[in-house]
């Protein structure tokens, strides 16, 4: 596909694709996507996801897709990875993988788990889970993010985490860190302003953005003039923005969508791709078809005046939160 070509993420030294395919929604039984019973139905047993990965990864590589998501706390969704990469022979550098840590999985393979993850950003578990990570991933594990840096997480005042991680930037691993809350953009620009013996580990930041949620922009737009990758997650607000979802925006998503001959979850990841400092924008499909359709966001160009149009679909960051939080886990 001619919107597949390979961009790099800020100054990295990182390749990606304007689409990349994050695995929390297929790598644990349970998660917060609307519809997410329709999509997996009642076999959430580890060989029926791990087939159920590797089909939607094979459904992504063959769109074009060369970066990819995961996380220590996405259940096995690095060793789903890791045994697709190995299935399918892909030499070292072929594609772009990305993990994070600072949350442990903790659900014991049940979607009804009171406690599905429990965060712990301290310089113990960074150790014990890039261990971990590299135990599964090995030499492909080439991005490792801070998982929901917070104000009130500490991270970004932790000296001992920060050494760390400017350390293993050093020597080769690019470090960046994901965003999640009402305050985004104070977190990201905390993290440009941080320093260790005058260098800042961070070279990339991921964080969520849809045309429900877009009070970050701005900060991403400082990071991506920094020099920094910026990656989208939750581009369709966790299915709110499919035609699945009941959000009153989908009205107008529909009217644009109409006019390209498509639906509204392609021109909901379209318009986070066309915002001047995104460089990879991540699908969180859970089947072949959905990969496949966000894959066609590469192909759509909005106008300035449909941009404008969605530009008004943004409503209060607090009550988007709050909403999310209350989302339940099927």
């Amino acid at each position: 596909m001619s919107g597949m070509l390979t961009r790099p993420l800020g100054s990295t030294g990182l390749n990606v694709t304007s689409l990349g395919l994050g695995l929390a929604a297929i790598g644990r039984p349970g998660y917060i996507t609307v519809g997410r019973d329709a999509d997996l139905g009642a076999d959430r047993s580890v060989p029926t996801l791990r087939l159920r990965a590797h089909d939607v990864l094979d459904a992504a590589y063959a769109v074009g897709v060369r970066y990819f998501d995961v996380a220590r706390s996405y259940g096995l969704a690095e060793e789903f990875l890791a045994s697709w990469l190995e299935h399918r022979g892909l030499p070292a550098g072929a594609v772009t993988v990305g993990s994070k840590w600072g949350y442990t999985y903790t659900a014991g393979w049940r979607v009804e788990a009171s406690i599905h993850e429990v965060k712990d950003h301290s310089l113990g578990a960074l150790r014990r889970q890039l261990a971990e990570s590299r135990g599964v991933l090995g030499q492909r594990l080439q991005l490792y993010q801070v998982h929901s840096a917070t104000l009130q997480s500490g991270v970004l005042e932790s000296r001992p985490v920060l050494a760390e991680l400017a350390d293993l930037r050093q020597h080769g691993l690019a470090i960046g860190l994901s965003l999640s809350g009402p305050d985004q953009a104070e977190v990201a620009r905390r993290a440009l302003a941080v320093e260790v013996d005058g260098v800042n580990p961070f070279s990339c930041v991921q964080a969520t953005w849809n045309l429900l949620e877009t009070a970050v922009g701005p900060a991403l737009a400082e990071a991506h003039a920094a020099g920094w990758g910026v990656i989208i997650k939750e581009a369709l607000a966790n299915g709110r923005l499919t035609p699945g979802g009941s959000e009153p925006a989908l009205t107008v998503l529909w009217q644009v969508a109409q006019e390209h001959g498509t639906t509204p979850d392609v021109v909901a990841i379209a318009a986070a791709m066309a915002q001047p400092w995104t460089d990879v924008v991540l699908s969180g499909a859970a089947t072949t078809t959905q990969v496949r359709n966000n894959a066609a966001a590469a192909e759509v160009t909005l106008s300035d005046v449909e941009l404008a149009r969605l530009d008004l679909l943004a409503g209060d960051p607090i009550q988007y939160w709050n909403s999310r939080r209350e989302t339940p886990w099927t």
